[in-house]
């Protein structure tokens, strides 16, 4: 099995805009179930169960979508939103550029991991490892830049990436390292 198809990503955070201006108040009747309180949060949150995703639309037309586990239902989520409020009678974009902001991602190296000796092998200046305040070591990669959660029992949290690709490089460098140093 390649690293690539050991990586498990949890969550696809992306952005787009849909307009220069939303009614929020109308989108909010337009899409059922959706939660607009603007005295607690200047968005309008709608859930989707299908792909089981969530969006937060804003008055400036920008919009987050979060939860998506691959590019595909990012795109998905944004177009389903886009007929949603064109057959509600609501003007938006027909299709705009999504840009990733942010890909979680875990990945197993399957094996024990002391972060401790990490930690002292790894440089100071890339890692934070405080046990009494955290249970995992915060390894900051510069290239591709994207931050490492190490955890004692060999799992790893990637997160910062914008393409799956940082993931997969980031994996492999600190797996080489640490089978550099003779940690796993």
């Amino acid at each position: 099995m390649s690293e690539r198809e050991k990586i498990n990503i949890e969550n696809i955070v992306a952005s787009t805009s849909l307009a220069e201006h939303l009614d929020l108040s109308k989108i909010a009747l337009a899409l059922e179930g959706s939660e607009y309180e603007p005295e607690q949060f200047p968005g309008l949150i709608y859930r989707l169960k299908e792909p089981k995703t969530a969006v937060l639309i804003f008055r400036s037309g920008k919009v987050n979508c979060t939860g998506a586990k691959n590019l595909t239902n990012v795109r998905l989520t944004i177009q389903t939103i886009i007929s949603t409020l064109k057959k509600a009678g609501i003007e938006v974009y027909d299709s705009p550029e999504i840009v990733v902001q942010n890909i979680v991602a875990v990945y197993d190296l399957e094996a024990d991991l002391n972060l401790t000796q990490i930690a002292m092998s790894l440089g100071l200046e890339n890692v934070e490892y405080e046990p009494e305040q955290f249970p995992g070591l915060v390894y900051r990669v510069e290239e591709p830049k994207v931050v490492l959660l190490l955890f004692g029992s060999g799992k790893v949290v990637c997160t910062g990436a914008k393409e799956e690709s940082e993931i997969e490089q980031a994996v492999i460098k600190v797996k080489k390292e640490l089978q550099k140093v003779g940690l796993i």
